[in-house]
């Protein structure tokens, strides 16, 4: 039944938000899976669902961490500069060159699984006084959203699930990443989801978002969201980095099965 649907949705956004948006990670790529195997979403829709339910969970963190100043730093600036073209280009690609989803799965196994390997173990072992490596500069993370943001317009995920853990694993504090990627997430969903719209006039098949799901979806997010953000001050840094390391491993086990079975 749909009011079923609608509260599991509901409840699924809700307790990943909770978890996730204190390291800055919006949860859609956490999200992704379930959508398939658990509330069968057709592809492609699937992405603008996701990228639906990053718009409406959103403002939710936002709000909590705009009420702190957190979010009138240079990071937010560099990373939704370089987010947004590239998720309009990742939207085109998925309609028009869709790279397979295995593909994508075993791509961000590789890329998730050592780097929150290596962000629990240099918290837990951090390096000694003198040699900790420097910030990266300004040009090098615009970059890396701007390829981030190509991946999120391909597959609907926020991008904070992979900024976060590299950012932080060079230096820059989990305070100062976690609104910074949810600002560049939900910056980019409104242009994706809209890309996707428009897109969804000319070509037929599942273009366009399961409503439905994704505002579900979407509502729980934005009261977990609000509350994991209001956990974050809180919690101490060590914490936040172990969090975000178990997360970013958690993923790249997850998708390494997926892609392997």
């Amino acid at each position: 039944m749909e009011w079923e649907l609608g509260a599991a949705g509901f409840a699924v956004g809700l307790l990943i938000a909770v978890v996730t948006a204190p390291v800055g990670v919006s949860g859609a790529v956490f999200l992704l899976p379930v959508q398939l195997s658990v509330f069968a979403v057709p592809n492609p829709a699937v992405t603008p669902t996701n990228l639906l339910y990053n718009v409406v969970a959103g403002p939710g963190a936002l709000l909590r961490y705009r009420r702190a100043g957190a979010l009138n730093g240079p990071l937010v600036r560099r990373l939704v500069l370089g987010t947004l073209p590239g998720v309009i280009l990742g939207a085109i690609i998925r309609v028009f060159a869709l790279p397979g989803p295995r593909v994508f799965r075993l791509l961000v196994a590789a890329l998730m699984l050592p780097i929150g390997t290596w962000l629990i173990i240099r918290t837990l072992r951090p390096a000694r006084s003198g040699t900790r490596h420097p910030q990266p500069a300004s040009r090098t993370i615009t970059g890396l959203a701007l390829v981030v943001g190509v991946m999120g317009g391909i597959y609907g995920i926020g991008g904070g699930s992979i900024l976060g853990p590299i950012l932080v694993g060079r230096g820059i504090p989990v305070a100062e990443v976690a609104p910074a990627a949810l600002s560049s997430t939900f910056a980019t969903s409104i242009v994706g989801a809209s890309t996707y719209a428009l897109l969804s006039l000319a070509q037929s098949g599942s273009i366009a978002p399961d409503w439905y799901l994704g505002l579900a979806c979407g509502f729980g997010g934005l009261i977990g969201g609000y509350l994991g953000a209001h956990l974050q001050p809180r919690l101490p840094e060590t914490l936040l980095r172990l969090l975000l390391g178990a997360l970013a491993a958690a993923l790249g086990t997850l998708y390494a099965v997926g892609a392997l079975t």
